[in-house]
């Protein structure tokens, strides 16, 4: 839904989905967008992490998967983000995720787009690669930063989804959330305040003390830290 969503788990699967393309494009891109679309159309496989700067108007051939992690805001773009898969002859499948809280999403679609859909069950013996990507966040403050501002971005446009009644800011558990995006600790924002989160645990390390692994991008933190003190 967000840029800073692409950016984060665009990074996260390139650690850890091997010997696999991974691509990432958004609207901030800008000038890089058409390279990186062209490329990835030369690509025999692989996989696009995007916003809906790709939901129309694109044609990538034999695409046999199309994953919304984030139900559009838009309902009409949830049937354009679909046809992007089975293209001109071709096979393909779409799959939206959904909360249960979130399941009327699907008779709204069935009678506003005339879109139905069929519940896919849940996959068994799924890998749980969060310690892995939170281990990233302690090794790199970079992926730790990308994974603060990408729960944050996420907030703010689920809050601002077009179907406010189905798609309710109060209703969501917080504490999961954060866990999904392999936090370290909660972020500060208003969306948050008061609150408490039982259900979700820090971690243990002062968190100032992560460094980037890019010395130059640490170089500049602890310049601008010593300028603070």
């Amino acid at each position: 839904s967000t840029c800073a969503c692409v950016e984060y788990y665009g990074k996260a699967l390139e650690s850890l989905i091997k010997r696999v393309k991974i691509m990432s494009i958004h609207g901030k891109m800008k000038h890089k967008r058409n390279r990186i679309f062209t490329e990835f159309r030369k690509l025999p496989g692989g996989i696009l992490v995007c916003t809906d700067v790709m939901a129309r108007g694109i044609d990538i051939p034999e695409v046999h998967w199309v994953l919304q992690y984030d139900p559009p805001s838009s309902a009409s773009a949830f049937v354009h983000r679909c046809g992007r898969t089975a293209r001109i002859g071709h096979e393909g499948s779409a799959l939206v995720f959904l909360l249960p809280m979130e399941e009327s999403y699907v008779n709204f679609l069935s009678i506003n787009q005339k879109c139905p859909m069929q519940e896919m069950k849940p996959q068994t013996n799924v890998l749980d690669l969060l310690p892995k990507l939170k281990s990233m966040a302690l090794a790199d403050r970079a992926v730790f930063e990308r994974g603060m501002k990408a729960f944050v971005s996420y907030v703010q446009a689920y809050a601002k989804h077009e179907c406010n009644l189905i798609f309710r800011i109060k209703d969501l558990d917080f504490a999961s959330l954060a866990r999904g995006f392999a936090l370290l600790k909660m972020p500060k924002m208003p969306e948050l305040r008061g609150k408490c989160f039982p259900d979700f645990t820090p971690v243990t390390v002062n968190t100032d003390s992560i460094s980037f692994k890019d010395k130059n991008r640490e170089k500049q933190r602890q310049k601008k830290l010593e300028e603070q003190r």
